[in-house]
């Protein structure tokens, strides 16, 4: 898939850091991230496929594996992974301190299903081998309003080609937003490319979280101001 949103592929823009961690979340962080984080080889960031075996990742084995892209503080893959013991998780956040905050909620829940890639998911994805995930999430991406910072945004024709390529035939794709430009943008995306297939029925396929998809902080922040959440569902058609 050419098009326009391809320039700033292996940039990555957002913040990375914010307040200075409590004493006792960085001795949590600097204990348990180097179990969970994931090692992607520096020479997979321009596509070494099959570099990463996700299921290998896991210490038990797992019926699937899911992605989360942008995991902010961490409570739907929390919840997901508290609802799926048997499936793998894995989230990308490059923001240290939602990671430290998932982590915090890995160890208390005693998570053992997670794994993390604490950067931008582009280069790890770009290490999967074909046909490897089952679910993806993108909830509540920055929207990034402003024309001249459209480029920004994490959902591009570029991101839906790398994807294409890692989701195994029948995978399903979700993704969430309170901003109905960025809305309109994902679906004009979306609905053009040829290996994923909008779901929705009706209006209240894409007005509903469906019940088996935990809330996120942005969305209840969102309601709060009056933004209702998007959700839209998308299914990795069968390869020819």
């Amino acid at each position: 898939m050419a098009g326009a949103d391809r320039p700033d592929i292996d940039r990555l823009y957002g913040r990375r850091r914010g307040p200075r961690l409590r004493a006792g979340r960085q001795a949590l962080m600097d204990r348990l991230l180097p179990e969970l984080q994931i090692d992607v080889p520096a020479e997979s960031a321009p596509g070494a496929p099959g570099a990463i075996d996700p299921r290998a990742l896991f210490a038990a084995p797992v019926e699937d594996v899911w992605l989360e892209i942008g995991f902010g503080g961490g409570e739907h893959l929390a919840a997901q992974a508290a609802a799926h013991p048997d499936i793998g998780l894995i989230g990308c956040e490059p923001f240290v301190n939602g990671v430290a905050r998932l982590i915090a909620r890995i160890d208390e829940a005693g998570l053992a299903n997670i794994r993390l890639h604490p950067d931008d998911a582009r280069p790890l994805i770009a290490a999967l081998p074909g046909a490897c995930i089952g679910r993806v999430f993108i909830l509540f991406p920055d929207p990034w309003p402003k024309a001249r910072h459209h480029k920004r945004r994490l959902v591009t024709a570029a991101l839906l080609d790398a994807l294409a390529r890692v989701t195994a035939d029948g995978a399903e794709l979700r993704l969430a937003t309170d901003h109905h430009g960025y809305a309109r943008w994902m679906l004009a995306r979306l609905i053009a490319h040829p290996a994923f297939a909008w779901t929705a029925r009706r209006p209240g396929d894409w007005r509903a979280r469906p019940p088996d998809w935990p809330a996120t902080r942005y969305e209840t922040k969102a309601q709060a101001r009056g933004q209702p959440g998007i959700f839209l569902r998308f299914q990795r058609r069968a390869r020819a």
